[in-house]
């Protein structure tokens, strides 16, 4: 059975953060600390299969001949140094 809290004596800049993610994700107040703390306390993670059908799809967005493997490499070579 779900349990209440109070919290007291938030920081003006966390409360107000809260009140801004909480209207950009369409929540209540409440349901916004429910999930930060979900996020938080109960992270999930993903399982191989998930990360490719992630890829997947995020793949299919793309459009053919976009990409040469040569600028992918160089890419990845910029962002080592």
């Amino acid at each position: 059975m779900p349990a209440a809290i109070t919290l007291k004596n938030i920081p003006d800049d966390i409360y107000d953060r809260l009140k801004l993610a909480a209207a950009a994700h369409h929540r209540s107040l409440n349901r916004e600390v429910i999930a930060c703390l979900e996020r938080v306390l109960l992270p999930t993670r993903a399982t191989a299969e998930q990360h490719l059908a992630g890829a997947r799809k995020l793949r299919a967005t793309l459009k053919p001949g976009k990409f040469k493997a040569s600028d992918i490499a160089r890419a990845i070579e910029q962002g080592r140094s």
